[in-house]
C-alpha cells in the first residue's frame, strides 16, 4: 500500500503526484460476481483516469466508498464538471455512484505485454 497524496484543487496537480502508468495496458473494474463492468485503456483521453484508478487500487486495494471519495477529490475540477453534466465523465460518474452507496469493485491492473 502506498501513501495517499493530499489533492490539491488541480487535475493535472494531482496527476503529478501519482505513479506512472508506464507499462499498465488497461485497468478492469470488476463486481462481486467476478464480471468485468468496465475497462479504462491505456490511450489517450483516458491516461487521466487510468492513473487515478491505479493509485485508487494502490492505495485503497479496492474501489468503494472511501476510495472513490478520495478520487472525485482527485479529479479536482471534473468531478464538478460531472456532477453537471451527467454522462460526460463515465470514470467520474461511477465514483460519484460508489461514493453514494453503489457496490464496491474490484480493480485489475493489466500489464502491457501481457
Amino acid at each position: 500500500m502506498r501513501t495517499m497524496i493530499e489533492p490539491s484543487t488541480t487535475f493535472k496537480d494531482n496527476l503529478q503526484q501519482l505513479p506512472s502508468i508506464d507499462g499498465v495496458q488497461r485497468i478492469d473494474l470488476i463486481d462481486e460476481k467476478g464480471t468485468v463492468v468496465a475497462s479504462i485503456e491505456n490511450q489517450p483521453g483516458k491516461q487521466g483516469s487510468l492513473t487515478v484508478y491505479q493509485y485508487l487500487r494502490q492505495a485503497f486495494g479496492i474501489l468503494d466508498a472511501k476510495a472513490a471519495e478520495h478520487g472525485l477529490l482527485v479529479f479536482a475540477e471534473h468531478t464538478a464538471d460531472a456532477r453537471n453534466r451527467p454522462g460526460a465523465h463515465p470514470n467520474i460518474d461511477r465514483l460519484l455512484a460508489i461514493a453514494a452507496g453503489g457496490t464496491p469493485l474490484r480493480i485489475e491492473v493489466i500489464a502491457a505485454g501481457l
